[in-house]
């Protein structure tokens, strides 16, 4: 589970940029009387100017901003008043990317030569990745918690695109005068509003319209899925996961996946928990609450029958999901929910509304979770 988290939060660094710190006056003050282009995101803030573009990364933990980049095209002149933040010169073409997340969407971006390092190599899947590592194309920087920092030096990144954590202080890299992209992406708990740091993302690399486009899709195909999925005639309750090392780790209802499961048009047991990440609880507890479940939906490796299920810890055959065959399983190692559901929540929104409503969508075929009995 360890290295699907670290694959899921670990994050990618672009670097062609020039780091340097402004203090912006009347700049500034205009910029503060325009809107944001951003929409769904709560951690980001997107403002756009005829010479360059600020984006204001929001504190998760302690409020306030994490960081403020001014994205300044490399083929202009700096302009001589610019807002306070890191200079980001754009577009990036020299990346070393820490997540497979966002090398993924680089592909979708057409911008996958921007990737020229990776850390944590044995976490990339993408072929791309994978040949230009072996053939030294890509530079393997090692580990993402210790990065070689000489052959980061050698490859001369102009950005670093990372996960940021609460009181990161990066270690050596953080030395190096390269401009760090915290990427706080994966603290959305809006499904719409992570897939929206697209826009962040296409911009770094040159690819607005191409960003602005995949994420206008993507909106349109959930809402009309949201639409559909509300129509169904019934609401089935659900149950996620299962207990690990004596702990169910639930999804809070405010959560991510507590919100996908709702727009599914599924009644999601937690739903009135306050919550925006996991609560851990033992199996009893979750029984108490979720033992009649009509569905229950699992992210794990090898769990490919009911069997295997019992195996993994024998009560889980007291859930009425279980007894009633309606248990899906996600074999992460098997799928790419990890590299494409954050970018694409459409994805699961119509894999659990066809699996919960199977009237509304009867050709649908399954992509990520399967079913077992």
């Amino acid at each position: 589970m360890k290295n699907h988290i670290n694959r899921l939060i670990a994050l990618s660094a672009v670097l062609l940029l020039l780091c340097s710190c402004f203090r912006g006056g009347k700049a500034e003050m205009a910029l503060n009387q325009q809107d944001s282009i951003i929409t769904a995101a709560r951690l980001l803030s997107m403002q756009r100017t005829a010479d360059y573009t600020l984006v204001t990364v929001a504190d998760p933990w302690k409020g306030g901003v994490l960081h403020r980049y001014v994205l300044v095209p490399a083929s202009a002149q700096l302009p001589a008043d610019l807002p306070e933040g890191t200079v980001v010169r754009t577009p990036v073409k020299n990346a070393l990317v820490y997540s497979s997340v966002h090398t993924s969407l680089m592909g979708e971006l057409d911008a996958l030569d921007a990737v020229r390092g990776v850390v944590d190599k044995q976490y990339f899947i993408d072929s791309a990745i994978v040949n230009g590592v072996n053939a030294g194309t890509i530079a393997d920087c090692g580990n993402s918690m210790n990065p070689t920092v000489e052959k980061v030096i050698d490859m001369q990144p102009d950005a670093i695109l990372l996960s940021p954590y609460q009181d990161a202080s990066y270690g050596q890299i953080a030395t190096l005068d390269i401009p760090i992209i915290e990427c706080a992406d994966y603290l959305e708990y809006d499904p719409l509003g992570r897939a929206e740091w697209v826009k962040f993302y296409g911009e770094l690399v040159g690819k607005r319209e191409e960003a602005d486009s995949l994420y206008n899709a993507v909106v349109t195909a959930y809402n009309g899925l949201k639409q559909k999925a509300a129509g169904a005639k019934s609401h089935p309750t659900v149950v996620t996961e299962m207990v690990i090392s004596g702990v169910w780790n639930v999804p809070g209802g405010q959560s991510y996946m507590a919100r996908i499961l709702t727009d599914a048009g599924g009644r999601y047991l937690w739903a009135d928990d306050k919550n925006t990440g996991s609560l851990a609880l033992d199996f009893n507890q979750v029984l108490a609450v979720a033992q009649d479940a009509d569905y229950w939906f699992i992210k794990w490796t090898n769990i490919n029958t009911l069997k295997d299920l019992q195996g993994a810890y024998d009560l889980n055959k007291e859930m009425a999901a279980f007894k009633n065959k309606r248990v899906y399983v996600c074999d992460t190692d098997k799928t790419r929910f990890f590299d494409r559901i954050p970018f694409h929540p459409e994805v699961l929104l119509r894999e659990f509304a066809a699996i919960l409503h199977p009237e509304l969508f009867p050709d649908y075929k399954n992509q990520m979770y399967h079913h077992i009995d």
